[in-house]
């Protein structure tokens, strides 16, 4: 998919074509312009490198509000591998609005704090700067369906030729989704092709529900999953039952956010759908053994031990480094 989260500016290693987070889409197709201008870009100069010295990287997200972006926990970890509540690199800019990365359209803005949920891969990044102009996507209330379809966008690697490559335009493709477990959604490439799937530095891209009048509603962001590219299932965190922890995050804050955009508004909602989540996640928990898996991003391999076909995460379950 043609969303990916890679700037040509940034040293890029391709990542093994083993088991990994999600880079770039690979087999999607270029993004329309001024299309899913949520849609956001992570560029990280300067993180902490493996010997010494320093490297650049980059992950992909999603604008929730006019200060705040949704992205993968695994995107901001520290030396050991472990996902943190800080900036990990010099310097992290988000980019949002540009579907071609050679313009100027859009807006940049620093991240300046993160904010790791407890027991997902995912992570909200404060921005220094409002955005305007730009729409943040609603997130969604209700889980994603099994048979339903999802639009991913990204930044990542792509394929050209049969060779994985950066991009320089943001990538997207249609997904199936395939199982749904409690934290995690299973997903296998639709369109344009069977084996259209994520690559590194799509992590923390929004697959996303494309309603008939246009709406598009945040379901789930990239986590991991096999080399790209690939037929069969990638691995995303849902999103839909993260909304009281969005909510609090950003209103614990001293600098205004916006209200996060929910797709059921009002706080009576709210409350009936955490009721109503908490109750699916009882009746679905299951005894399944986690499958193991190996990932490896831009940020470097970290294992997905949770990563398990429609399992339960255990409480304390996060990504652990190599």
């Amino acid at each position: 998919m043609k969303n990916h989260l890679i700037v040509l500016l940034l040293v890029v290693v391709a990542a093994p074509l083993g088991a990994k987070p999600a880079a770039a889409i690979a087999y999607g197709e270029n993004a329309p312009a001024d299309a899913y201008d949520f849609s956001v870009l992570l560029t990280m100069t300067g993180l902490p490198a493996d010997g010494g010295g320093t490297r650049d990287s980059s992950c992909s997200g999603a604008l929730i509000a006019p200060r705040w972006v949704i992205t993968a926990g695994h995107c901001f970890r520290d030396g050991n591998g472990r996902r943190v509540s800080r900036v990990v690199a010099r310097r992290t800019i988000a980019t949002v609005g540009r579907t071609d990365l050679h313009s100027r359209d859009g807006y940049e803005s620093e991240v300046v704090t993160v904010h790791q949920a407890e027991h997902t891969d995912v992570a909200l990044a404060e921005l220094a700067d409002p955005v305007t102009g730009v729409t943040p996507i609603p997130v969604a209330t209700s889980p994603p369906r099994v048979g339903e379809v999802l639009r991913l966008t990204g930044f990542g690697l792509t394929v050209d030729g049969g060779a994985i490559v950066p991009t320089d335009r943001m990538q997207t493709g249609q997904f199936t989704v395939d199982a749904v477990g409690d934290t995690l959604v299973e997903a296998s490439g639709l369109a344009p092709r069977p084996d259209t799937s994520p690559c590194p530095h799509d992590s923390g891209g929004p697959y996303f529900r494309e309603l008939p009048d246009g709406t598009a509603v945040l379901a789930a962001v990239v986590s991991s999953g096999p080399g790209c590219p690939h037929p069969g299932p990638d691995f995303s965190a849902r999103t839909d039952n993260l909304g009281d922890w969005i909510t609090s995050t950003m209103n614990d804050r001293p600098a205004p956010a916006g209200p996060v955009v929910l797709a059921w508004a009002g706080a009576a909602a709210l409350l009936l759908a955490a009721a109503v989540a908490a109750a699916v996640v009882r009746r679905r928990a299951t005894s399944a053994a986690a499958r193991r898996r190996w990932v490896s991003d831009a940020c470097g391999p970290y294992e997905s031990r949770y990563a398990g076909r429609a399992s339960r995460r255990p409480e304390r379950g996060p990504q652990r480094s190599a």
